[in-house]
């Protein structure tokens, strides 16, 4: 049916609860004619992960049904893959952030599950998504759920899939857990009833914490105990578990921001939850100011991501990139990490991350792996190095020392397979402690990494382009950029990610992707991408210099050739 007919079945059908039918008798054909189409053009997408969007009523929506459907499909996909039997033995494990329905559409979720006969592991209060991640293999199931839209604004919520290794799903998964999906054509098909009797509610905060301490790797207390640290879960899940871990590593003066550690998906006191982004921080930073803090640490919604102000001067402070933290975690963890111990160690990053890292552990001999964006393929990775170990395949046997992506997501220890702002906070505040005590701040310590290894400008552009127009503008964007050629004059090579590339050491290819990235002939780079889970195209670069000036007065000529070629 188109999106007039589907509009006017979820309005009139009795199966569409009173809420959902009062929402849409709001809007007025006539006069909403391109609200009415954006709600239900299209089925709302199950892509390389699953769900995003905005909270709505209808199809093209994040709401009890759209996300009924994609359980539904998912409950098929595992019953047919695993059996009756196994999917109630095993089961799935369902997480959820502090958004707006998060609780109510992971219950929703619960209940289409366990009415197909299927067990599962509910959690019994908002976690953070590494949380769900470790649970999946701390309850040994088939797959897991976590109900998170990140740090996207509170419009929007999302469902993340986790495969029984704890890792997201990747594209090959993806497309047949799609195909049963796409299979519901029928709304009304799908049994919200449920059976209590195979709803499991439970909290293992303190296991999840205690494997997150065991990538502890500064002993001494006292040099923790001088650190001055302000703290913000934003109004999100990070709150319990990164005050334990932090109190548990000995780190005793934590202040927390008291307004945004109350759960809430209105994020009342910032634009938007994202610790990538310094209004995030400010009122960290303007506490930290009053207490004479040494760091702030700001996690988002579900705890994966986390953002950093170091102090610099009195009652100044600086936020670090994604890239520094990645870089000076790197260093930090190679550094604290005895090499002999580890037959084959090995890191991972993404295409779109800074090289800065990767020559810190090239320097010190350990191989790298870069991956598509996104930290499911770094999950990826570490079972593939897993599998290997397992399989007596000496030529796939890594062991996983760190990954981290550019977007403020890291990963030390494997037990999650997702970026984890709880081990990331911890180990931020133990290479800041050790700083702290050579009398240097992380900015003096990732300035130390420029001398040594060259500066790199790294930075990202990112426009949103709402709707279906929107998505079209983005599409004929990448469309052209491959049509013309490199706009860049000194331009080394066009890797193209929606062509196979061959992934490193023996790993076969790369899955494809919709993402071109133009390599310099003096190693300086920028990839364009739309994103994955956002109506919006990103621009990255990754600007070489000699020094700070010059690699900024080169980004300001690269960004402009760039813009233009886009038309943006």
């Amino acid at each position: 049916m188109n999106f007039k007919e589907a509009f006017a079945f979820w309005k009139n059908t009795s199966f569409f609860d009173t809420a959902t039918r009062n929402e849409l008798n709001t809007l007025i054909p006539e006069k909403d004619t391109k609200e009415i189409e954006d709600r239900f053009y299209r089925d709302l997408a199950f892509g390389t992960g699953g769900l995003r969007g905005v909270m709505g009523a209808g199809t093209n929506r994040m709401n009890k049904y759209t996300v009924g459907r994609a359980t539904k499909g998912l409950g098929l996909y595992l019953i047919d893959t695993y059996g009756e039997k196994l999917c109630k033995e095993r089961g799935v494990a369902i997480g959820y952030d502090t958004r707006n329905n998060s609780r109510f559409l992971a219950e929703i979720s619960a209940d289409v599950l366990s009415g197909m006969g299927i067990r599962v592991y509910l959690h019994l209060n908002a976690r953070p998504t590494p949380q769900l991640s470790y649970s999946v293999r701390f309850w040994n199931t088939l797959a897991g759920i976590v109900i998170t839209a990140s740090h996207n604004p509170k419009e929007y919520n999302g469902y993340k899939v986790y495969d029984e290794f704890g890792c997201q799903i990747v594209p090959y998964q993806a497309e047949k857990i799609i195909a049963f999906v796409n299979s519901v054509t029928d709304y009304t098909t799908v049994d919200f009833s449920g059976n209590p009797d195979l709803i499991t509610t439970a909290d293992i905060t303190d296991d999840f914490v205690g494997a997150v301490l065991k990538q502890s790797r500064l002993n001494d207390l006292s040099v923790k105990e001088a650190l001055k640290i302000v703290y913000t879960p934003l109004h999100g899940t990070g709150n319990i578990p990164v005050r334990k871990i932090l109190s548990l590593d000995g780190f005793e003066n934590v202040s927390l921001v008291a307004e945004q550690t109350t759960a809430d998906g209105n994020f009342p006191t910032v634009v938007s939850p994202n610790p990538e982004d310094r209004r995030a921080l400010e009122m960290g930073i303007a506490q930290a100011v009053r207490e004479n803090a040494d760091i702030v640490l700001g996690t988002d919604p579900d705890c994966d991501r986390v953002g950093v102000a170091v102090k610099i001067g009195e009652g100044e402070y600086k936020l670090l990139t994604g890239n520094q933290i990645g870089a000076l975690l790197m260093d930090f963890v190679i550094r604290h990490t005895d090499l002999t111990q580890l037959r084959n160690p090995a890191v991972i990053k993404t295409v779109v991350t800074s090289e800065l890292g990767a020559d810190i552990a090239v320097k010190q001999g350990i191989s790298v792996f870069s991956t598509l964006t996104g930290f499911k393929f770094i999950g990826e990775k570490i079972t593939q190095f897993e599998q290997a170990k397992i399989n007596g395949d000496t030529l796939r046997d890594y062991d996983f020392l760190f990954g981290y992506e550019e977007s403020y997501g890291y990963l030390a220890g494997t037990h999650s397979r997702d970026k984890d702002a709880v081990v990331s906070a911890m180990l931020i505040c133990e290479m800041t402690a050790e700083a702290k005590a050579e009398n240097k701040t992380l900015l003096d310590k990732i300035n130390e990494i420029y001398a040594e290894f060259g500066f790199y400008h790294d930075a990202l552009d990112s426009f949103t382009l709402k709707g279906k127009d929107g998505l079209e503008k983005i599409s004929a964007m990448m469309k052209n950029l491959r049509k013309n050629g490199s706009p860049f004059d000194n331009t080394e090579t066009v890797i193209d990610y929606s062509k196979p590339v061959k992934a490193e050491n023996g790993f076969g290819e790369l899955p494809v992707s919709d993402v071109l990235k133009y390599v310099l002939t003096d190693g300086s780079w920028i990839a364009v991408r739309p994103s994955g889970t956002e109506p919006k195209i990103k621009i990255y670069y990754s600007i070489k210099g000699k020094d700070k000036v010059s690699a900024e007065r080169y980004f300001d000529s690269i960004q402009k050739t760039i813009m233009d070629c886009l038309g943006l």
